[in-house]
């Protein structure tokens, strides 16, 4: 089982903590953070866009992220919605611990 840190972009704070809380009640991660007041600069349908998002972080583990992945879809008011896993391949062990525990459902 790999630790994964997992980024999601919302379209503001209400969305994430709709779409944390949800995945939360799942046990599909054993955290989520939500952090608001991030600016997105990105290309859409040929067009420089900009908006005010919140970043939704999961800390959850590999055996998860493709149904996190489908929540995630499921819930989100984008049509294509950022869903990005990173391995987590350091930190303090307890919490680590903590993390596969808490996701060993």
């Amino acid at each position: 089982m790999e630790a994964l840190f997992i980024y999601v972009t919302c379209k503001d704070h209400a969305e994430a903590l709709h779409i944390g809380t949800a995945i939360m009640h799942a046990r599909l991660a054993a955290c989520a953070n939500i952090v608001e007041g991030m600016t997105s600069i990105y290309w859409w349908d040929r067009q420089l866009e900009s908006s005010k998002e919140a970043i939704l972080i999961f800390k959850s583990r590999s055996g998860l992220l493709e149904a996190l992945t489908e929540r995630v879809k499921e819930l989100h008011s984008y049509t294509l919605p950022c869903v990005v896993a990173l391995p987590i391949v350091g930190g303090n062990p307890d919490y680590l611990s903590w993390l596969l525990r808490e996701t060993n459902i």
